[in-house]
């Protein structure tokens, strides 16, 4: 609805976890947002297909942690039929115009954002939140993205009001640490395979 507060969650989801929920979640809490959609890419442009599950399968997953006030699980870019991030920004801006979007990532998604395509457009398209994320936390602060957009980085105690922004703003969250990541449960769900094989 017009004037809602909205968190744009991104990612494959490869598997979904515990940090992931964390993400969102302090996101949601720490910037007073109304709901935080997950878009759980078809097919995230910079993995590999074949280490990625099928869409439907971390569709449901991503249910079963969305789980929290105001979380939503979405295909929306499968939908749309969008490959990219700013593809998909885009067309939810131009869809809902008076909805105050943000882009949420973990710590780790802003060290490589400089991979993605678009990624200067991404960040004047809409206010980011950055959680912090072991071991990427200190990574993050020095790369290109935050040293090209260093001048709009705003202080933490600006987090409630993000949503209203003109971009380029963003704001780099701190918080407990959640130590799970979905490369580390995929590679031990491949060395179980590999001892059980």
């Amino acid at each position: 609805m017009r004037g809602m507060g909205v968190g744009l969650y991104g990612g494959s989801f490869n598997p979904v976890h515990e940090g992931h929920a964390h993400v969102a979640e302090t996101a949601r809490r720490r910037l007073g947002l109304h709901r935080v959609i997950w878009l759980v890419s078809p097919q995230n442009p910079l993995k590999s297909r074949v280490q990625t599950q099928p869409l439907g399968q971390r569709l449901a997953q991503v249910r079963a942690f969305a789980r929290g006030q105001g979380m939503i699980a979405s295909d929306i870019e499968a939908r749309l039929d969008t490959r990219f991030t700013l593809d998909t920004l885009l067309a939810l801006k131009a869809r809902f115009p008076g909805v105050r979007f943000v882009w949420i990532m973990g710590a780790d998604g802003l060290a490589s954002l400089h991979h993605w395509r678009g990624w200067r457009q991404i960040m004047r398209t809409l206010p980011v939140a950055v959680v912090s994320r072991p071991p990427s936390s200190l990574k993050s602060r020095f790369s290109p993205a935050a040293r090209r957009f260093g001048s709009a980085r705003l202080a933490a105690q600006r987090a409630p009001g993000l949503s209203g922004q003109e971009p380029p703003a963003w704001i780099f969250l701190h918080g407990p640490l959640h130590f799970q990541s979905s490369t580390a449960l995929r590679e031990a769900a491949a060395a179980e395979s590999i001892r059980h094989g």
